[in-house]
């Protein structure tokens, strides 16, 4: 799984034009959390790209950048949690879980529901 970093506030602007092309997934993950370790290890595991087409996915490493966590929060209406995933498509969220809801499965049938 190759995740792009998420690192300056001014990448969620490009996050939301880009969603027009394509949906985009942003990953909220805490490092001093063993749900969210334990949520990132099992979703990479299992993480086939071929089976959520074109999805982008962006990780946020939400300790070491909580401004821009509570700015995809702001921006996309969703009450933060961590872990957390959300499915951007046409600069909006069209999807969030957190916890142990987050999963390949989930994020896959989501993205199916899309086309």
């Amino acid at each position: 799984m190759n995740w792009n970093p998420l690192t300056n506030s001014t990448q969620i602007e490009e996050i939301k034009k880009e969603s027009f092309q394509h949906p985009v997934l942003i990953l909220k993950h805490s490092t001093r959390c063993s749900i969210s370790s334990a949520t990132l290890g099992r979703l990479e595991r299992s993480w086939k790209s071929e089976e959520v087409g074109d999805l982008k996915p962006y990780f946020l490493d939400l300790i070491a950048n909580r401004p821009i966590s509570n700015q995809v929060a702001e921006d996309f209406g969703v009450w933060h949690e961590s872990p957390q995933v959300l499915i951007i498509q046409n600069g909006a969220s069209v999807f969030d879980a957190s916890h142990f809801d987050i999963s390949f499965d989930a994020i896959k049938t989501q993205v199916a529901s899309l086309v």
